[in-house]
């Protein structure tokens, strides 16, 4: 008895799980991945600058709570908080890409 396996890429298996990249449930999906990419990118360099949540916050004037909020789920934050932050906060600029 042959035991065989279908390898299949990380694409396709988002296309079974979340749908083809024009539905619904598959835009919400990529949407949510890039918040996830944006909180863990913060995250990062927050660390890199040696900083807590708390003295983050403290830096470009919003909250630890907020902080943590966009550290973990980056889905409701304004472009003009994200760039306080990176900009007062963390001493860097915001570069925006848009791929269509």
């Amino acid at each position: 008895m042959e035991n065989k396996l279908k390898t299949t890429s990380f694409r396709e298996h988002l296309d079974q799980q979340y749908g083809k990249m024009d539905t619904e449930k598959r835009q919400k999906y990529e949407q949510e991945f890039e918040a996830f990419k944006l909180g863990a990118m913060l995250q990062e360099l927050r660390k890199e600058k040696g900083l807590t949540q708390e003295q983050l916050a403290e830096k470009c004037g919003t909250t630890k709570t907020y902080i943590s909020r966009i550290e973990n789920d980056a889905s409701d934050i304004r472009l003009s908080t994200l760039m306080r932050i990176i900009r007062e906060g963390l001493g860097g600029s915001l570069k925006l890409n848009v791929n269509l």
